[in-house]
C-alpha cells in the first residue's frame, strides 16, 4: 500500500461534523468542527474540507485519501426512515421477524412494546424450496413463485428485497438463483442475500441483519454516490474509504454492498483513537468516553485493544434491556451508546421527575443557546449556565452562545415545573446526565467481569472533557486522559484504521471429531475472497495478515463465546481446546474438561498494515484564536456545593511538563476541559492533559 501524505478524516455525527486534515510530509494537522447538515451530510463534509484546504494553501487535487465515518445507518434504523423493503423467504417462515426469540425482554411489563419490524407482513412472501442443515437440497426452488413474488413486491412499491432462505448459510445455491432471476427480470430492484451478509446459524439474527441491510442500502447507496460525485467534481483524485463498525476501513464498493457493517462507524473510530492515546501515555487499560452532541459512547479497552463482538443490538427501545432492539450479526467494536450528549433534551416527566434524553435537539435546531430556534433545554444549555462553557469562545469564538435563551428554556421547562430556582435546575440537569452515563459505564464494565477502578478514562468528543471529571469521580477512577483537539478525536481515529475485512461461515462440529480438511477448505475460500477484496482496496497481497477465530461452546449450552485460534500451522485439536478453556476461564472464572466442546461459526479477519500517523499539535491549528489566559469565572462544582471563582486557561499556551491544580477550566477550540477541585493535571510531551483525581 503506497504512502499517503495529505489525507482527511471526516466524522459525521448527529450534531457536528468533524474534519481533520493531516500533511504527513510537513507533519502538520488542521482541524475543523461545523454543524452537521441533516438533509444532506455531504454539504458539511465538502464545506469542511474546502475550508481546511484553503487554510493549508492546497487544492483538492493534492488530497490523496478521505476516510469517512457516519451515523447515517444507525440513525436510519432508529428513526425507521429506510427504504420500502420486501422479503422472500422459505415458505412457512414469513413470521420470523415477529416471533423473534420468543422470550419477553421485560417479564413484568404488561404493556411491553416490541421493536417495530423493518418489513411489513404483507411484504414478506414465501416460496417453495428447502435446504437442509447439512446443505443438501430437500426441495428444489420454485422459480415461478420467485417471479410471482417479485411482481407482487414491485407492485407494492418495494425498492429493496431481503432474501432469507432456511439454512442458506450451509448452501447458498437457491439464494444465488433468486438473485439471478431478480437481476434478469427486475434489474432496478435492490437485492440483499443472507448468505452474503450473514452466512451464520441462528435464523432470527440472520433475518434481522439481512433485512436491516436491505432497509438501509438504497439510502446509503444514494448518499455514497452523491458524496463521491461531489468530491470528484472538486477534483479529488484519490480513494474514499468508509469506517466499518469493526474498526477497519472499507472501499465505497464494499460499503454499498453491505452498509449494515457501517452501523457503528463513527463510534468505532473514537475507540481506535482512544487506544492510541493509551499507548502514548503507557496506560493500556482504558475506558473510552466519547460524548458528542447527540450521544455518549463508552468502550472498554484492554491491552491497548478495544473489545470486539460479532453480535450486538441497535436501536434499543430501552438501553439497559437486551432484546428491546434489533440484533445484528456483524463484526463490531463492543461499546454501549447512550442518548446523553450535549444536545440531549431535559424535561419533567408525568410523575414529576427530571429526565435527560434520549431525545436530542441535534444540529437543527440545536440547543436553545445556539440561537437557531431551539426552545428545549439541553445539557449544553445547563453547562453554559454552570460556567463550564464560555459563551464567547464556543468553537473558538466562531459560534456565540445565547445565555439568555438558555436561561429562558431551562426556567420555563424545568425550573418552574419543579418549583426550583434556575441554578438548581441547571445543576439537576448536569447531575442527572452524569449519573446516567456513569451508571451505563459501570454496567458495561462489570458485565465483562472487570473492576472499573483499575482503568483510566480517555475523554473526547465536544462534551466529553467537560463531563470527564464528574464521570471519573462517580466511577472512582483516578486517572483521566484528555488528548489535544479532543473535540475531533474520532476524525483522527478514522485515519489510523487498517483496511480490513471480516468473513464467517457456519459449520457445526465437535472439536475432537472435526473434519479438518473441510475446515481448511472453508478458510481457503474465505482467504481467496479476502485477497480479491484487498486487491480492490489497494493493499498488496504480501501486506495482508490473517487471523482466525471460532464461536465455541460446551455441547448442550445455548450460547457460544468467541475464541481466537492458533495460527494455521499450530491449530491442533489440543491447541484449539486449550484456547477455548483459557477464554472460558477468563470470562467465567472456571472451566471443565470432561464435557465435549463444539464450534458453530468459523471466522477470518484479513487486515492490511495499520497506518501510523505522523503529525504534531503545534498550536498552528488555533491560529487567530484570542487567548483567555489570566481570566476567571464562576463555575459550579458539586463537591463544593456551589459556584466558585475558577481560573480559565488557554490550552494552546500550556507547555509540556506544566502542572496545574484544580479547580480550573482549560479552553480550546473544539472542547473545554473541567479540572475539578479534587484533581490536578499535567501536560505530557504529546500535549495530552493527564488529570489525577485524589
Amino acid at each position: 500500500m503506497k504512502s499517503v501524505a495529505l489525507k482527511v478524516g471526516v466524522d459525521v455525527g448527529g450534531t457536528f461534523t468533524d474534519v481533520a486534515l493531516i500533511d504527513e510530509r510537513k507533519e502538520q494537522i488542521r482541524i475543523a468542527k461545523l454543524l452537521t447538515t441533516p438533509t444532506d451530510p455531504s454539504d458539511a463534509i465538502v464545506k469542511g474540507i474546502d475550508g481546511l484546504l484553503t487554510e493549508h494553501a492546497a487544492m483538492w487535487s493534492d488530497l490523496e485519501l478521505i476516510v469517512h465515518g457516519t451515523t447515517l445507518v444507525a440513525n436510519t434504523l432508529i428513526e425507521r426512515k429506510g427504504a420500502r423493503t420486501g422479503m422472500i423467504v422459505t415458505s412457512g417462515f414469513r413470521d420470523n421477524l415477529e416471533i423473534g426469540m420468543e422470550p419477553r425482554y421485560d417479564t413484568y411489563d404488561l404493556f411491553m412494546e416490541r421493536p417495530k419490524v423493518l418489513v411489513q407482513r404483507h411484504l414478506r412472501l414465501g416460496v417453495e424450496e428447502r435446504i437442509l442443515a447439512d446443505g443438501s437440497v430437500y426441495r428444489p426452488l420454485d422459480e415461478s413463485a420467485v417471479l410471482e413474488a417479485a411482481a407482487l413486491l414491485t407492485g407494492e412499491g418495494v425498492d429493496s428485497v431481503a432474501v432469507v432462505l432456511m439454512h442458506s448459510y450451509a448452501n447458498d445455491v437457491h439464494e444465488r438463483r433468486i438473485a439471478a432471476l431478480l437481476a434478469e427480470g427486475y434489474p432496478d430492484l435492490d437485492v440483499t442475500l443472507s448468505s452474503v451478509i450473514a452466512p451464520e446459524i441462528r435464523e432470527y439474527e440472520r433475518t434481522v441483519t439481512t433485512t436491516a441491510n436491505a432497509y438501509v442500502r438504497p439510502l446509503m447507496s444514494g448518499y455514497l454516490d452523491r458524496l463521491e460525485r461531489r468530491v470528484r467534481e472538486k477534483g479529488f483524485p484519490g480513494d474514499v474509504l468508509l469506517m466499518l463498525s469493526s474498526g477497519a476501513t472499507s472501499t465505497l464498493e464494499a460499503a454499498r454492498e453491505a452498509p449494515i457493517r457501517l452501523v457503528e462507524s463513527g463510534p468505532a473510530s473514537g475507540a481506535l483513537a482512544a487506544a492510541r492515546y493509551g499507548r502514548l501515555t503507557r496506560m493500556p487499560d482504558l475506558v473510552s468516553f466519547d460524548m458528542g452532541g447527540t450521544t455518549a459512547k463508552i468502550c472498554l479497552i484492554q491491552g491497548s485493544e478495544p473489545s470486539r463482538t460479532t453480535e450486538f443490538e441497535v436501536a434499543r427501545l430501552h438501553r439497559f434491556k437486551p432484546g428491546s432492539g434489533l440484533p445484528l450479526r456483524i463484526s463490531a467494536i463492543q461499546m454501549i451508546e447512550i442518548g446523553a450528549g450535549g444536545g440531549s433534551i431535559a424535561h419533567v416527566d408525568d410523575l414529576g421527575f427530571l429526565q435527560v434524553g434520549p431525545e436530542s435537539s441535534s444540529a437543527e435546531p440545536g440547543p436553545a443557546c445556539y440561537g437557531r430556534g431551539g426552545k428545549e433545554p439541553t445539557v449544553t444549555d445547563a453547562d453554559l449556565l454552570l460556567g463550564y462553557l464560555n459563551a464567547d469562545y464556543f468553537l473558538g469564538g466562531r459560534m456565540k452562545l445565547d445565555r439568555t435563551a438558555a436561561e429562558q428554556s431551562i426556567r420555563a421547562r424545568v425550573a418552574e415545573p419543579l418549583g426550583i430556582d434556575l441554578g438548581r435546575a441547571a445543576q439537576g440537569i448536569n447531575e442527572v446526565v452524569n449519573q446516567s452515563m456513569a451508571q451505563a459505564a459501570r454496567i458495561h464494565i462489570i458485565e465483562r467481569g472487570e473492576d472499573p477502578r483499575r482503568f483510566a478514562l480517555v475523554a473526547f468528543g465536544g462534551a466529553g472533557p467537560v463531563h470527564a471529571y464528574a464521570i471519573a469521580r462517580l466511577l472512582k477512577l483516578q486517572r483521566v486522559i484528555v488528548p489535544p483537539a479532543a473535540g475531533i478525536t474520532s476524525a483522527l481515529g478514522l485515519l489510523e484504521a487498517p483496511r480490513a475485512f471480516d468473513y464467517s461461515q457456519t459449520y457445526v462440529c465437535r472439536i475432537t471429531n472435526t473434519d479438518w480438511a473441510h475446515i481448511d477448505e472453508l478458510y481457503q475460500v474465505m482467504e481467496r475472497r479476502a485477497l480479491e477484496e484487498m486487491d480492490s482496496a489497494g493493499v498488496h497481497r504480501d501486506e495482508v495478515t490473517f487471523s482466525r477465530a471460532a464461536d465455541m461452546r460446551y455441547v448442550g449450552q445455548g450460547h457460544e463465546i468467541p475464541v481466537s485460534l492458533p495460527e494455521r500451522g499450530e491449530a491442533t485439536t489440543e491447541a484449539i481446546l486449550e484456547a477455548f478453556y483459557d477464554t472460558y476461564k477468563r470470562l467465567f472464572g472456571r472451566h471443565i474438561t470432561d464435557v465435549p466442546v463444539e464450534a458453530l461459526v468459523w471466522r477470518l479477519r484479513a487486515a492490511g498494515p495499520t497506518p501510523e500517523l505522523r503529525f504534531q499539535f503545534s498550536g498552528a491549528e488555533a491560529a487567530g484564536l484570542e487567548s483567555s489566559t489570566g481570566t476567571s469565572r464562576q463555575v459550579y462544582f458539586a463537591e463544593l456545593r456551589g459556584m466558585v471563582d475558577t481560573p480559565v486557561l488557554n490550552r494552546y499556551e500550556l507547555r509540556p511538563g506544566e502542572r496545574l491544580q484544580g479547580p480550573a477550566v482549560i479552553e480550546e477550540r473544539e472542547s473545554t476541559i473541567v479540572v475539578g477541585p479534587q484533581a490536578d493535571a499535567v501536560v505530557d510531551e504529546n500535549g495530552n492533559v493527564l488529570m489525577s483525581i485524589h
